[in-house]
């Protein structure tokens, strides 16, 4: 897509109008069959531990966590059918449900919580879970079904079922090669992957949820764009598209395809890799709460549907703080007041790039809109675009100045923020180890121990929120729905997952 493609469809998606989005219909009876469903970036390897948006349509297909939450947030037994908290949350037990079986046939037993546990404490092995797993002090087998968690001090109960809903039980025969095959026990197994073009999976026949999955096979087709993925679902050569566009989802609806909008948003957030040119001043980050454009970014970006923000969480979350979206709203004034403190010339400021994913009309949209308003104040960069892979993997590794990105998990604890990557506060592949920022890790360590009371509690969010704006390595601008789906009429049974992460076991179509 050109520059003047881009403009062009950034003004039409000023003019739609706001609609109301569909939730899911009332249970009914529903067929299987094959289900095609359109997405707009590859995977980029099988391992649910690599928890990022590009990974999404294949979580919860292929594997299962030991727990899960409704839509509502309420933990519901998965692969742990009972858990018990310790009274003084220093400790967690649970039971494995009885008969599940891997992929592969093996069982799903204390052994694989044992050998997903220690990858999931390996730094480099653990990826985003690594630093979820820090209040994890060791865990002991207690029979052939159940296994205690022990933790470091004591920590608040929804911070342990987070932790329990975000591990997948892993295969220990195929944990070493997890990247390029998977290793679970979810609805669906692997048959192909075409890098590039298509993942095939079919029904597990063994599958532990009666009933389920309803399809057959679950087809996920990568398409080039939004466009491409919408001209496809409109001519029914596929019957989802799942994460496309705010604006796209619109647009759809009014021609009267169904959209799901899921409980779990994701928060927009320019990502500052504090290690680069001007990026490594205070002043000229902080300058940067002021000089993005929210309001512009979620009117172009998302069509308006998602709501502004200066803090990674969204409005579901405990440590949402309402007060700092008007503290640190536009304001080029206050903007260039601050770019004067940094004592860093023109030229100085001017000295790095956008990274922006070539592929993702949205990112397009919102990076020339923060490249215009920089140019107000005198700072002239350019837009680095780049495709596929080779975008993300400049995101994962931190091979860029600056750059727009999802981050996810942020209506949980806060300290859940953490598992992404630019959050994280080890192991962080943009800021580096040790964390630069030692202020952020602690006040995130505060969060994870304090229990009470709730004064306490409300001081420790308190703090997180102040230390996020004050060291700026990352620029929240809006909440959006990644995981939208937008659905043909005959397809039925969405079943919405906390994080909006694609769950194809309950879906088919009307019968």
């Amino acid at each position: 897509m050109n520059r003047r493609s881009i403009l062009a469809s950034a003004a039409a998606a000023a003019a739609l109008p706001a609609l109301p989005f569909a939730t899911p219909a009332r249970a009914q009876a529903i067929r299987g069959g094959r289900l095609r469903i359109a997405i707009t970036a590859d995977m980029n390897n099988f391992d649910p531990m690599a928890f990022s948006t590009v990974n999404f349509p294949l979580i919860k297909n292929l594997y299962d966590s030991l727990l899960e939450y409704t839509d509502k947030g309420e933990a519901v037994p998965s692969l742990a059918e009972s858990w018990q908290i310790a009274p003084d949350g220093t400790s967690v037990t649970f039971k494995l449900r009885d008969g599940v079986k891997f992929h592969s046939g093996g069982a799903v037993d204390t052994a694989a919580v044992d050998a997903t546990l220690k990858k999931a404490m390996d730094p480099q092995k653990g990826r985003n879970i690594y630093a979820t797993m820090s209040i994890v002090k060791d865990w002991s087998v207690v029979d052939p079904r159940t296994v205690q968690m022990n933790f470091k001090a004591p920590v608040p109960a929804r911070q342990i079922t987070d932790l329990l809903q975000f591990m997948p039980v892993l295969d220990p025969a195929g944990i070493d090669t997890i990247d390029t095959r998977p290793a679970g026990c979810g609805p669906y197994t692997l048959v192909e992957r075409v890098v590039g073009q298509r993942v095939v999976m079919k029904a597990n026949p063994n599958y532990w949820r009666q009933g389920q999955p309803v399809c057959a096979d679950l087809v996920l087709q990568v398409f080039s764009d939004d466009q491409a993925a919408d001209a496809a679902l409109e001519t029914g050569a596929v019957d989802i598209i799942y994460g496309g566009s705010s604006r796209s989802a619109v647009r759809l609806k009014q021609a009267g395809l169904q959209v799901i909008e899921g409980p779990g948003p994701l928060v927009q957030v320019l990502r500052i890799n504090s290690n680069r040119g001007p990026f490594r001043n205070a002043k000229y980050r902080q300058a940067f709460n002021h000089l993005v454009d929210r309001a512009a970014v979620l009117r172009v970006g998302y069509a308006g549907l998602g709501q502004v923000v200066a803090l990674p969480w969204a409005p579901a979350s405990p440590a949402w703080d309402p007060s700092y979206t008007t503290r640190y709203a536009f304001d080029l004034e206050k903007g260039k007041a601050l770019l004067a403190q940094s004592g860093l010339t023109p030229a100085q400021m001017s000295d790095w790039k956008m990274l922006v994913n070539g592929g993702d009309e949205p990112s397009n949209l919102i990076s020339q809109v923060v490249q215009a308003a920089l140019k107000r104040v005198g700072i002239e960069i350019q837009l680095d675009l780049k495709q596929g892979a080779e975008y993300i993997d400049a995101l994962l590794t931190g091979k860029f100045d600056a750059t727009f990105g999802g981050v996810g998990n942020v209506q949980k604890f806060p300290s859940r923020v953490a598992t992404n990557s630019i959050y994280r506060t080890s192991n962080n592949p943009v800021l580096g180890e040790p964390h630069p920022f030692p202020e952020y890790v602690e006040a995130i360590n505060r969060v994870n121990t304090t229990l009470g009371p709730d004064a306490a509690v409300k001081a420790g969010y308190d703090n997180l929120n102040k230390v996020l704006v004050e060291t700026s390595f990352a620029i929240p601008t809006n909440t959006y729905q990644f995981g939208l789906i937008v659905a043909a009429r005959n397809v039925r049974g969405f079943t919405l997952d906390i994080d909006n992460i694609l769950v194809g076991r309950t879906i088919g179509f009307a019968a």
